[in-house]
Order: C-alpha cells, then structure tokens, then sequence
C-alpha cells in the first residue's frame, strides 16, 4: 500500500520565547513569519524559514503573536513567530467622543480592527476602506503587524 499522506509534527500548544521549557534548550531554532490572517487560525498546515513542515492544533480563538513559539519535540526545534509587516489603515483619534464614534462604526461593520493607545488599525481592505471613507473617518496607509482585537468577526443572520 502506497502512503498518501505524509506524516507531520503538531504543535498543541504555544509557548512564549521567554517561558520555553527546560528541554529546549538545547533544540535548534527556527522562525516563521505569519500574516494576521494566519496567525488567527488555531488549526493548519504550515512551514518554518528553515523548511520545517507542521501543523497546529491550538486552542480555538489562539491569536498568535510576536514571540510565540512552538515546540516540535519530535524534531527537537523550537519555531518562534515573527508577525508579518503589511497594509494597514490608521485612524488617529482626537477626542473621546471620536474614540467612541470611530469605534462604534468600525466595529458595527464587522471590520477586523486593533487598538493601541494612539489609533485604531485597520487592516487594509476595500470593505474597510469603504467603512471609513463612508463615515468621513480620517485615516492614513503605513506598512507594519497587525493583530486584530478578539476575534475576528463572522456576519451572519439566521432565517
């Protein structure tokens, strides 16, 4: 019988670089660099800088992050995250009031959106950009990681 499948390590669990076990300590280093889009995936294919091929079992609702690792005791590496620059929109708030407002219209129209304690950022999407330039809601382009707030939402209306 002819195997199909090839046969891959998974990773369960992540772990913070600062906090690795004990063992790893002697287990080579790898990284890979992840787009929000994959790093809000709990489950997947994947593969490393170095080549190394796996898969990830997490927690549903695990949003990876700069620094995780995860830890392929079979292979004996350690394959730390690296959040991936990309397209953003940047809304800089002035006042309370605009914190409130742009919120509440980013976050009413289900666009994936993070906070930091100057901007909401957005990534950039044509739906998002119609979002802000529908509510007249300033905003600028830059290149740099993105990790949306909680989850990501799922629009959906039952009959």
């Amino acid at each position: 019988m002819r195997h199909v499948f090839k046969s891959i390590p998974v990773a369960g669990e992540v772990h913070r670089a600062d906090q690795l076990p004990a063992r790893t300590s002697a287990y080579s280093r790898d990284s890979i660099t992840l787009g929000w889009e994959d790093r809000v995936k709990a489950r997947g294919r994947r593969k490393s800088e170095g080549g190394v091929e796996f898969g990830t079992a997490l927690p549903l609702g695990t949003v990876l992050r700069e620094g995780d690792c995860f830890v392929l005791d079979e292979l004996a590496v350690v394959i730390q995250v690296v959040e991936r620059m990309e397209p953003v929109l940047v809304v800089t708030p002035r006042s309370g009031a605009e914190w409130g407002v742009f919120g509440y219209q980013i976050g009413n129209s289900h666009q994936p959106a993070m906070f930091t304690a100057d901007a909401i950022i957005c990534p950039d999407l044509p739906g998002t950009e119609q979002v802000l330039v529908y509510h007249l809601i300033p905003f600028t382009r830059e290149d740099r990681p993105f990790t949306p707030t909680g989850r990501v939402a799922d629009h959906q209306h039952l009959v």
